[in-house]
């Protein structure tokens, strides 16, 4: 890479960022469903650490990252709806979750309206960051190499989710 190339990403990636700051993303915005709204959650800092365990605080909160293969959900194959860990939000149907080889748990697809999207420049590189629609909660990342149908791969942070198993 030329140092000019390099040049214009770095500057271009603290334009972005900085925007960021200066014109925060509304996240409820985007968060309503086709038949239904979803009301925000919102809650001084001071709870969230209080109500979550510090993993998934810091996931949530602080946009953290856990290490991979760590997560008991990484490897959960019952029917069931995976939830926000921060306020329960159903983001994403057991039946869209595969193995990516990733070591997070990942889907194909998400409920529609209960997430949320951003750009994201934090690595210098362009991805797209994607948060429960209700709390504002991060969850991870959803990149475009992901199995049929829609070649998607939401890569979630299991400290950042709940299962819920099907009721039989």
């Amino acid at each position: 890479m030329q140092r000019r190339n390099f040049l214009q990403y770095l500057l271009g990636g603290a334009a972005v960022l900085l925007a960021g700051r200066f014109f925060p993303f509304n996240l409820m915005e985007y968060a309503m469903a086709d038949d239904e709204k979803i009301i925000p959650v919102e809650k001084p800092d001071s709870e969230w650490r209080r109500e979550l365990p510090p993993e998934s605080y810091e996931v949530l909160r602080h946009e953290g990252t856990e290490a991979p293969f760590t997560s008991p959900l990484l490897n959960e194959r019952h029917a069931g709806t995976f939830v926000c860990a921060g306020c329960n939000l159903p983001l994403f149907s057991s039946e869209t979750k595969f193995d990516s080889g990733t070591g997070w748990p990942s889907f194909y697809d998400a409920l529609p309206g209960h997430i949320a999207e951003k750009d994201d420049y934090k690595i210098l590189m362009h991805r797209t960051e994607y948060h429960c629609a209700r709390c504002g909660g991060h969850q991870g990342h959803v990149f475009n190499d992901g199995p049929k149908p829609t070649g998607l791969r939401y890569c979630n942070n299991g400290a950042a989710l709940k299962f819920m198993p099907k009721k039989a």
